[in-house]
């Protein structure tokens, strides 16, 4: 697969740019409705995607190496999905032909997310829709 055919399979739900609280004990994934700073709330996609990392040093870039590994990912993630040998859904823009069906489907972070400027600490932000 190509860089521009994996990048392709992103279907702009945003939920991998929110931040994500792990328990040093357990291991155990906690998400939040917070977004990174780079994040546009409406569109659901990266300010700076090309150079994000000079802005957001620990920006996970995620590789077809990396994916099947990556907890954090959402159960809707199309990168986890291919990962894990399953397909994708009706809603991803590489089925549906349409990039809005990911927002219109509610599978996105539009609408219910806030940025990391004005959230404070992110405890108090905690969700179980991301997963």
């Amino acid at each position: 697969m190509s860089a521009t055919e994996w990048e392709s399979l992103c279907d702009g739900c945003g939920k991998c740019c929110l931040h994500k609280l792990e328990d040093e004990d357990t291991g155990e994934i906690a998400y939040t409705n917070v977004a990174c700073r780079l994040l546009n709330l409406h569109t659901c996609q990266c300010k700076n995607y090309d150079t994000r990392r000079a802005f957001v040093p620990d920006c996970v870039q995620l590789t077809p190496e990396a994916a099947g590994g990556l907890r954090w990912l959402p159960s809707t993630c199309a990168y986890r999905l291919l990962a894990e040998g399953k397909e994708l859904e009706w809603w991803h823009p590489l089925v549906s032909g349409d990039p809005d069906t990911v927002h219109q489907a509610g599978v996105s972070v539009r609408g219910r997310a806030i940025t990391e400027n004005r959230a404070g600490p992110l405890d108090h932000h905690i969700v179980d829709w991301p997963a």
